[in-house]
Order: C-alpha cells, then structure tokens, then sequence
C-alpha cells in the first residue's frame, strides 16, 4: 500500500478515535433508557449472570403496573458487555456503558473502513473512512449510553459476513463467523429483526442481482446463528414463556407510551426528513447514486438492498421509529455518497485525485458542522424531528408577549 493512504488512514481514524472519545456534547444529563440500562448492570453486578431471569422477571412485574413502555433487560448483550467492563475496570454501572458505547462506535469506524476494503478497495475505504469519522449520529452515539451504536457494530459485521460468504461459498470459517454475528445481533436488541429480514431479503434476490453464490449452508447458517440467539435469550429469561411476556409487554405498553406517540410517529419517508435534517449533503449524494445503479455495480447494489429492505419495515413501526434506530445505515449510506462523488469527478483530466479529496474533505466538514450545530451549541439528545428542528433553527420558541 502507497505511503499516502497509509498516512490518510492513520490521520483519519486519529481524527475519528479522538472526535469519539472526547466528550463534546453539550447534553451531560443520563437520559431515560441510560437510566435503565444502568439499573439492570447494576443489578447484574449485585446478583451475577444466574441473576438473570429474577431481572427479567422484575422487570415484567413493573412492566404491568406502568401505562406506557421500558426499555426491557433482554437486550442483553449490550449489558453483559458493560458488566465485564464493569469487572475488568471497576467503573460503575453508567460509566461502564458509556465506555462500551464509545468502543463500539470507535470499532465501527474500523469495520466499516474494512468491509469497505473488501467492496472496493483501500483508496474508496479511506473515503468512505473519513465521511463515517465526521459522521454526526455516529459520533452522538459514541456520547452517550445507548444501545444503538454497539448494535449498529454487529449489524454491520452481519451484512458483511454475508457479503463474504456470497463471495467465497462454503467457507467454513467464514459461515461460523456469519453464525457468531446473528447469534450476537439477537441477543444485542430486538431490532435484529429488521437486519435479518433485509438480510433474507438480499439472499433472495441474488437470483437476479448475482452477488455471489447461495448455498444450502449458507441459507442453513442464516437460520442457525437467529435461533442459537434466540435459545440463549430463553435460558437468560428463565424460559420461553417468561421472554414472549417480556416482548409482549414492551411493544404492547409502546402504543400506550406518551412520548412514543409525540416523536415515534410519521409518513413512510419520516427516515428521510430526519436524514436530510442531520446529514443533507451525505443523503442527496446518495439517493442520486441509486439513481445510476446497474448491474456492474455489486457493493452498491448489495448495501442499497440492506438500506431499502430494512427501511420498508422500519417505516411501518407505529410509534417505533427513531433516527437512532437507522444508525446501521450510516455506512452503507456514505459508501453511496462517495461513488457519486467519484462520479461527478471522472470527467475531470487534470488534478482529479486533488478534487475527489477536496470534496470528501468538503463533505467532512459540512458533516462536523452540522454535528457541532445539533450536539455541541444545541443540547440535543433524542434524535427526533422537533429537537432536529429546533437545533437547526427551523422551529423557533414563540416570542414573549
């Protein structure tokens, strides 16, 4: 590899490491569902991992006396991560989570500039490297105790396990790695339903989009590694009936959750607007690369078929749906984004390498900007449409009379 990607590389992912790890946002409160997520550490910390089905059973006690739903224990990776960073450095049950959220946003920078590689190559992954580095929901992730980035990781190494064994059918290695990643993202959070749908989705249309080879194994491997997940979670719960009452009464109690229905609702292009709102020039690139897809292109195609199938569940989730949820999106977006500014660029003769990094840099700084306008001057916290709005100045408090 040339000496000025591995210089790019090394300042990218300093500049991306740094802008993670350092606290900026301007919101230093604990948050709802942080406050969740720090009893059930703290209660795994008190009691051990054999104390995880009285968790779960307390949970479901105070579950049914409130009107609206709780975030539930069963997301339960993310959890027992924070308890073994718990155990390994002794901060306490908060501290432990942030430490684990902003890990895993630093890890998702790292996997995606390596799935990315393996799309198209070390010069596109810088690229796309340094658009996910600037990116504001990546870095708002990394600010705060929440599951979303940490399961936006196991998603992404997910799609990229099949992209792998598309590519390289019947690989032993690789198919216990697609199975050690499903297994994981079910155990990471219930939205793991939304990654292994687009994920059936993308099996099934490699008839005509031929990404790579499907084989017995791999469809086998694409049920296996759900449902070793999901036979997990039944023995943490203390038994299957014990989990579906879990689940029922998370999603049921949703509809009756105040705030759910203020912020959780909307059109089907509701993903869209929140987009455009945080990373507009990321979303308008790459909707005008779908527009030149063709069959050629197969890291495109592939990441644009995740994007669009999880989508069409996503945006049919009453009172369900979040800019944080569509965290998993942020990689497969800037990928996009970058081909059509490769694009635009290919007519250029003259100092075209010079341009192309000129307006990733641009694009960069656009993104930072808008980050610094939502989470640093703006103490945002949720990333729903009034707060988006507000921060941007679009929505303005009505003057005193």
């Amino acid at each position: 590899m040339r000496l000025p990607l591995v210089l790019g590389f090394v300042l990218v992912a300093l500049i991306g490491v740094f802008l993670r790890v350092y606290p900026s946002a301007k919101f230093t409160g604990v948050g709802f569902d942080e406050n969740l997520y720090r009893k059930y550490v703290s209660q795994l910390i008190q009691g051990g991992l054999g104390a995880y089905p009285e968790i779960v059973e307390n949970y479901i006690e105070v579950q049914k006396t409130l009107p609206g739903s709780i975030l539930p224990p069963v997301r339960f990776l993310y959890i027992f991560t924070a308890y073994l960073w718990h155990q390994i450095f002794g901060t306490e049950a908060l501290s432990a989570l942030h430490h684990v959220a902003t890990l895993f946003s630093v890890l998702t920078l790292f996997l995606a500039a390596a799935f990315t590689w393996r799309l198209k190559g070390p010069a596109f992954a810088l690229g796309v490297a340094a658009l996910i580095s600037f990116a504001p929901t990546q870095i708002h992730m990394s600010q705060h105790a929440l599951v979303d980035g940490f399961f936006t990781f196991w998603a992404l190494f997910s799609l990229w396990m099949l992209w792998e064994n598309l590519r390289a059918p019947r690989s032993w290695p690789l198919l216990l790695a697609y199975v050690f990643c499903l297994a994981l993202l079910v155990l990471t959070k219930e939205n793991a339903f939304f990654v292994l749908f687009a994920l059936m989705v993308i099996i099934a249309l490699n008839r005509w989009l031929h990404f790579g080879v499907v084989t017995r194994e791999l469809f086998l491997c694409s049920i296996i590694g759900p449902l070793l997940g999901f036979v997990v979670l039944v023995f943490l719960a203390g038994g299957l009936e014990t989990l579906r009452t879990s689940y029922q009464l998370s999603v049921s109690k949703n509809y009756q959750l105040a705030y759910a229905i203020l912020t959780g609702d909307g059109p089907w292009h509701r993903y869209l607007v929140d987009l455009l709102l945080v990373s507009p020039v990321v979303l308008l690139l790459a909707i005008g690369s779908v527009f030149r897809l063709d069959r050629s292109q197969k890291p495109e195609l592939f990441l644009f078929c995740f994007i669009a199938a999880s989508y069409l569940l996503m945006c049919n989730i009453k009172y369900g749906m979040n800019l944080r949820y569509a965290n998993m999106w942020d990689m497969p977006l800037r990928v996009l984004t970058l081909g059509q500014i490769v694009a635009f660029c290919a007519p250029i003769r003259r100092y075209r390498a010079l341009i192309l990094c000129g307006a990733v840099g641009l694009v960069c700084a656009i993104e930072l900007r808008q980050y610094i306008v939502l989470c640093v001057q703006f103490p945002l916290y949720e990333l729903v449409p009034e707060g988006l709005l507000r921060a941007l100045h679009i929505l303005k408090s009505a003057p005193a009379p």
